[in-house]
């Protein structure tokens, strides 16, 4: 009768993965506000399209920007939000920062909502509408900024204009910190920060953009996600060089600089940097897993066993899931020869990594080095940021942006994630563990395909459920 313990041994643990995943189920822990916020739709929209129409694009060469048009954009927020500017402190700060201070009944903790109104640089023929004409049609306000990050500049702004019209006070400070260059990395969030470190400031909450509402990015859930960031990946731009003496391309020699680089970047895509999961990646496993098909729902109860099946997964698909899982390396650019005939005496090829929390720049590029192992090959940092700081969940600021989430998109999971753009709130880092990355919008597949990309545009609602998310944010500051 020996062979019964084995088969008793394989049953027990089978009766323990399905019982673990049984009892791995959804949690309601999230606070919903069922009262309706009645506001102005109609102006909110309209303010929306006069900062559209301010051609705020920023380039890393200053000398292609418009002074006057960001100069255009400053002067009209005090048409557009009158009882801002009456009932609140304004300053600009160097390098295009704006600062509100809308004082509370109280000292101390204030809450810092974020967003930024400069934009990126348009390709004009490859427009349907004009990038900067503000158009609406069929219920879809076409522009530059629409989504990135004008709507959240206007929904912070709307809802602080409404609430004070009203005559509402929030208990504590409350400030709005606005970037004219977060993307070209300028250093108006910076200096923002360093002001705030000066004066011994320590914000209960900063808000900046990141995750939204989303659908069907996590295995088989069909829910509507809210996610907040609660960190974000690093960035770095890596140049990978060979050399050789050149030649005419009728006799090549074994090993050219075009080839070795070929070989390098096989070497990567074949070796991928190791998974790991993160603090905000089993957050954000823990919650949407249990709403999950039973299938995953036992991969995601089960992670002590089946996490290769999940790095597996991630390397098949790549894609979002594999970007939380791990840092990414992805090839931007590559330069060789001036003529095809002619073997370059030089080659060049270009990465954009997104480094993981458990990375750093340091960390990545030596593991760069060994994977590719060649010394012909010269590797270089061109620029790089190291990933955010984690913030930590466990805290009254992180509750008040769930319960508005959930109140403003009724049936959404809320969960935390892994952001892994980057974005001026890694600056908060530095004097703040509350810093959360939400993009107060719902957005399809198609239309986060536009941020940065032809035809940026956004539904009317989306505007508005904008406006909505910050009253009731502010309500609870």
């Amino acid at each position: 009768m020996w062979w019964l313990i084995p088969v008793i041994i394989i049953a027990a643990f089978i009766a323990l993965i399905v019982v673990r995943t049984l009892n791995f189920k959804p949690t309601n822990n999230v606070k919903v506000l069922n009262n309706e916020e009645v506001f102005d739709k109609e102006i909110t929209v309209k303010r929306l399209q006069e900062l559209i129409k301010c051609k705020t694009v920023s380039y890393k060469d200053k000398e292609l920007e418009d002074d006057a048009e960001f100069n255009k954009l400053i002067k009209i927020l005090p048409i557009l939000y009158p009882a801002v500017f009456e009932s609140c402190e304004f300053k600009e700060l160097p390098d295009r920062a704006l600062l509100f201070k809308w004082k509370g009944k109280t000292e101390g903790d204030p809450a810092v909502m974020m967003a930024h109104y400069d934009v990126v640089p348009v390709n004009e023929e490859m427009w349907d509408k004009p990038a900067f004409d503000a158009i609406i049609e069929n219920g879809v306000l076409w522009g530059r900024g629409t989504l990135d990050t004008k709507v959240t500049f206007n929904g912070v702004l709307s809802a602080a204009e409404h609430l004070i019209r009203e005559g509402f006070v929030p208990e504590k400070d409350v400030y709005f910190a606005f970037s004219g260059g977060e993307e070209v990395n300028g250093k108006g969030a910076l200096n923002i920060v360093e002001l705030f470190e000066k004066a011994g400031i320590t914000p209960s909450m900063v808000v900046d953009e990141g995750g939204a509402v989303v659908e069907n990015v996590f295995p088989g859930v069909s829910k509507p996600c809210g996610l907040i960031g609660i960190a974000e990946k690093g960035m770095m731009d890596v140049k990978y060089t060979a050399k050789s003496q050149g030649g005419h391309a009728s006799a090549p020699k074994p090993k050219t600089p075009i080839l070795s680089l070929s070989k390098a970047c096989v070497k990567l895509c074949k070796n991928p940097f190791k998974t790991h999961l993160t603090a905000p990646v089993a957050q954000m496993f823990d919650t949407l897993g249990r709403h999950s098909s039973f299938l995953f729902r036992m991969i995601f109860a089960n992670l002590w066993l089946f996490k290769p099946v999940l790095t597996f997964i991630c390397n098949l698909s790549g894609g979002e899931m594999n970007a939380l899982m791990r840092t990414t390396v992805a090839f931007t650019q590559a330069e060789g020869s001036k003529a095809s005939n002619v073997i370059p005496p030089k080659a060049s090829l270009v990465s954009n990594i997104r480094l993981n929390p458990e990375d750093t720049i340091e960390s990545a590029k030596a593991y760069l080095e060994k994977t590719i192992n060649d010394k012909d090959i010269e590797i270089e940092v061109l620029n790089g940021m190291n990933p955010s700081r984690i913030s930590t969940t466990d805290c009254e600021g992180f509750e008040k942006i769930k319960t508005a989430v959930a109140s403003t998109w009724k049936g959404s999971i809320v969960s935390a994630y892994l952001m892994v753009q980057c974005s001026d709130s890694r600056h908060w880092g530095k004097i703040s563990d509350k810093v959360f990355r939400f993009s107060a919008m719902d957005l399809t597949s198609e239309e986060r395909a536009t941020i940065h990309g032809n035809n940026e545009r956004i539904r009317l609602e989306t505007i508005n459920k904008a406006v909505e998310f910050y009253i009731r944010l502010m309500k609870l500051c």
